[in-house]
């Protein structure tokens, strides 16, 4: 018979460290998901999702179950790739001329005609990824929590421990930020 959730978690309180082994293969592809999001090379990946399972182990005891275990570990793992976010911040000065030969393609097509442009999602895609790493990391997590992930402003209050009115000013600044970025592409690739 497998085990709740808290069961599992009483266990390893208790001293049965082996009782958090189910917890991390029923998770690990949810913390795994989301961590891609935030780091593209999968060495950081592991990296982080290890960190959030090294937190998670000694944290448990914080965990009071009034949510289910899955929200109290996501938020968890959202604030982890946050601090991941800004102890990493990659070289957000990479120039938009060095755009790929099919993001340049997508661009293109899209600037001459955007209904056409749904083809090569693929490319649209690296772009999106490429305006991303040259947000700060509040405004990158703010896009990728609502814009990507598609979670709602309460939600994100919830998972990054922000209020609700914080949320939303980070998400008015991301958008500007992120206008920003493609006004710079724009200019220098078509002006």
């Amino acid at each position: 018979m497998e085990r709740t959730d808290a069961e599992l978690i009483a266990a390893v309180l208790q001293g049965d460290t082996a009782s958090f082994e189910p917890l991390i293969v029923k998770y690990s592809p949810r913390v795994f998901a989301t961590a891609r999001r935030y780091a593209r090379r999968e060495s950081e990946v592991e990296d982080i999702v290890q960190e959030i399972w090294l937190k998670s182990f000694n944290k448990l005891g914080s965990f009071r179950g009034d949510a289910p275990f899955e929200h109290w570990l996501m938020r968890l793992t959202v604030r982890t790739c946050y601090d991941f976010l800004r102890g990493h911040q990659r070289n957000r000065e990479t120039a938009f001329s060095e755009l790929t030969e099919p993001e340049d393609d997508w661009l293109n097509r899209f600037v001459t005609h955007p209904e056409d442009a749904s083809e090569s999602a693929a490319a649209a895609k690296q772009l999106v990824e490429r305006v991303l790493e040259q947000l700060p990391p509040a405004a990158r997590l703010i896009i990728t929590l609502l814009e990507i992930e598609e979670r709602s402003v309460k939600e994100i209050a919830e998972l990054t421990g922000w209020s609700v009115p914080l949320v939303k000013v980070r998400a008015f600044r991301a958008r500007g930020e992120m206008k920003k970025c493609l006004a710079r592409l724009a200019k220098d690739k078509y002006l």
